[in-house]
């Protein structure tokens, strides 16, 4: 559709009605159409004027489509000059979303009303960018200091209500917005309001604003580590108090173009359209659909199982929890119960929402109860004969149309397919812990599965929150696969000469949300040992890579839960410190294998493991597994704690050139273990012809 900006008259009032579906963004052709109409209210007889919105929402934020193009006039700021020296007052009426340039706008009008389920808010952050049309200078004149650094830093909207309690909107209506704003509109003229613009308001910090920016540098430094775009934000609104606001504005313009030539913002802009384009499968037969699923049955009520549980709850769906006894059935029942008073505690849940999502779940040792399922996802131990045999008794005891899946992380979904009468109605839904809390979901096509099930899985994992990314059938997946390389590396660091510690500080530095080896001893060490113990000495590879890890589990030093693995952890708080065990442990293995310990730098560290992700990423996108590299982002980004501000393991390797990193590549193997070191054909060739990873799709 046409994007159109229309004007109507009733009396004295004046509307300004946009419609540019799906979400009015602010579009050259929308911006062109309110001057446009703003022309024409300022020659007729009304008094006031309404700005509002067809469709499901106000103006939802900037047109992305133009993100890096040539600017085009009229300018958002062209149109916000217009709007502010309008003769006559304009009320926004907002409903669904007024985000990024959207609330700007709404900010230049002179009045705000809202309906009771809209949001307000600037996500520009989430990007890497700043709000880059006034928002850091008009918000603070409205809402103050710390209410702006808030709602900018954060980039999380606010409801209508908290919108009203911070100054933003002046008057909260009911559903019928189009009477709510003529009504305003009559009692502002009844009134004799006049123009009142933002801007004019007075803001001039004192002694306690500035201490309140210095304190809020520090705690944005440590919760949005190594991030630019917060720091940026910070500035603008320290010249938001101290500079006049013509200046302030042209401060705020030149930070916005900072930011835009920032990698970061490149990166997050990656992320971004990376998580939509990962929702959609690539060779799905044409009008394939979802089929519906209202009913979900759980096997296995351990951690992952009771997470899972909770995310399908508080979906709405109907939940049904089985568990081989009640012991285990009881087990699961706490912990799920105990993760829902941490979060009424935290104030994140209300009681009463706490008792409807456990209204939807069932939990039972009966697995007749699970006959009338849509959905069955397998969750238990990581054992494939174990897997087996339950996919065996589902497929005897539920109807022919139920769909299963397994929150297998490594084992073979064609082998669990093919115990079944249903092989395309099986598939991988994998899961991270904690379950409730994280938010990518692989789902996994074994080589049966058929397009509606994979589809349903999509479709599900969306309902329930989850990033979802499509994954070819290997072991580990996309994730879990790469991440072997990864702790291999890790694990050489430290077996050729560094500390743990080294290591960990190494990759948080770089801005991994957890260091490796940290990871590990969050996880549990004995995982992987159990793991290994399932495959072959040829398929472990070398004894260099995983002795170490080993050795502690050996020693009893399991992780966290043990109270030590590769660092010991204080029984209260749960903070690591190095262990001069540990030390020993690897001088012993050192010594064991015939290693000499040599200097190893963080430059090193941080190549080593990072560019060992990237490597077998392309192995991966070569061989299909992976539909295309930016999945790949999506999954570290959202599954293993890779800083989005740089964009994911592919994104790092082309934002550092893919020469440079095949010649890396190259050096580590003719330095280090060459069978470590196989240069993924395709990166070689991507790097040779110039290309990049965006010209492979799977």
């Amino acid at each position: 559709m046409t994007p159109s900006v229309s004007y109507s008259v009733n009396q004295r009032i004046g509307t300004i009605l946009i419609e540019s579906p799906p979400v009015n963004a602010l579009s050259h052709s929308v911006r062109s159409g309110i001057l446009e109409r703003l022309t024409m209210a300022s020659n007729d007889d009304t008094e006031i004027v309404i700005l509002r919105c067809e469709g499901r929402t106000f103006i939802a934020g900037a047109d992305i489509s133009e993100f890096g193009k040539p600017p085009q006039e009229p300018s958002l700021a062209t149109v916000l000059d217009a709007l502010e020296s309008f003769p006559k007052p304009i009320l926004a009426a907002i409903h669904g979303t007024a985000l990024g340039g959207g609330l700007e706008l709404a900010l230049c009008c002179d009045y705000r009303l809202a309906v009771e389920t809209a949001k307000v808010g600037l996500p520009e952050v989430n990007l890497g960018l700043l709000p880059g049309a006034g928002g850091t200078q008009r918000l603070p004149r409205l809402t103050g200091l710390q209410i702006a650094i808030d709602i900018i830093t954060s980039g999380r909207p606010l409801s209508a209500r908290d919108a009203h309690a911070a100054g933003i909107v002046d008057e909260v209506s009911g559903d019928d917005l189009a009477r709510a704003a003529e009504a305003f509109a009559e009692d502002l003229l009844g009134r004799g309001a006049g123009k009142r613009l933002t801007k004019d308001l007075p803001l001039q910090f004192n002694d306690d604003d500035t201490a309140l920016l210095s304190g809020a540098r520090d705690t944005i430094a440590k919760r949005l580590k190594g991030q630019t775009a917060p720091q940026r934000i910070l500035d603008c609104l320290s010249a938001a108090g101290t500079m006049p606001f013509e200046e302030g504005l042209k401060f705020e313009r030149q930070a916005f173009e900072a930011c835009m030539a920032d990698p970061q913002s490149s990166a997050l802009r990656h992320q971004f359209f990376a998580e939509r384009a990962a929702a959609k499968i690539l060779d799905m037969a044409a009008g394939t659909e979802a089929k519906p699923v209202k009913r979900v049955g759980i096997i296995g009520a351990g951690t992952m199982g009771g997470g899972i549980a909770m995310c399908f709850a508080q979906a709405g769906f109907r939940v049904t929890l089985v568990d081989q006894d009640q012991d285990g059935i009881d087990r699961g029942m706490n912990i799920i119960r105990k993760n829902y008073d941490i979060s009424v505690q935290r104030g994140r849940l209300s009681a009463d929402q706490v008792s409807g999502f456990l209204s939807h779940l069932k939990a039972t040792t009966d697995w007749e109860s699970l006959k009338e399922a849509d959905l069955i996802i397998e969750a238990v131990f990581e054992n494939l004969e174990l897997k087996q045999q339950v996919f065996k008794q589902l497929d005897e005891i539920c109807d022919p149309h139920t769909i299963l899946a397994s929150n297998t992380s490594y084992q073979s979904i064609d082998a669990l397919a093919d115990v079944t009468n249903r092989p395309g109605r099986v598939v991988g839904m994998h899961f991270f812990s904690p379950a409730n809390v994280m938010r990518l979901l692989e789902v996994v096509r074994g080589e049966a599965s058929d397009d509606a099930t994979l589809q349903t899985a999509m479709s599900v994992g969306k309902q329930i929150g989850k990033v979802c990314v499509l994954s070819g059938m290997c072991y580990g997946f996309i994730g879990n696969r790469m991440l072997r390389h990864y702790g291999r590396e890790a694990a050489l660091c430290v077996m050729e000469g560094a500390s743990p510690a080294q290591v960990d500080q190494a990759m948080e530095r770089w801005g991994m949300a957890m260091g490796p080896l940290a990871v590990g001893d969050l996880a549990g060490l004995d995982i992987g040992y159990k793991a290994r113990e399932q495959l072959s000495d040829e398929e472990k590879g070398p004894r260099v890579n995983y002795l170490l890890a080993d050795r502690l589990v050996e020693a009893g030093r399991l992780g966290q839960k043990s109270g030590s693995g590769y660092y010991r952890y204080d029984a209260e708080t749960r903070a690591r410190e190095e262990d001069p065990i540990v030390s020993e442990i690897i001088e012993a293995t050192r010594a064991e294998l015939g290693i000499t310990p040599r200097e190893i730098t963080e430059d090193e560290i941080v190549d080593r493991l990072t560019l060992a992700l990237a490597n077998e990423g392309a192995c991966i996108l070569e061989e299909g597994i992976a539909q295309r590299a930016s999945d790949i982002d999506v999954v570290y980004c959202h599954g293993y704690g890779f800083p989005r501000f740089r964009g994911g393991p592919m994104h790092a390797a082309e934002a550092r050139g893919l020469q440079s990193v095949v010649d890396r590549i190259k050096q580590f193997q003719a330095t280090l273990n060459p069978d470590n070191w196989v240069l993924a054909p395709l990166l070689e060739k991507l790097a040779s012809e110039d290309g990049n990873f965006n010209d492979v799709k799977n």
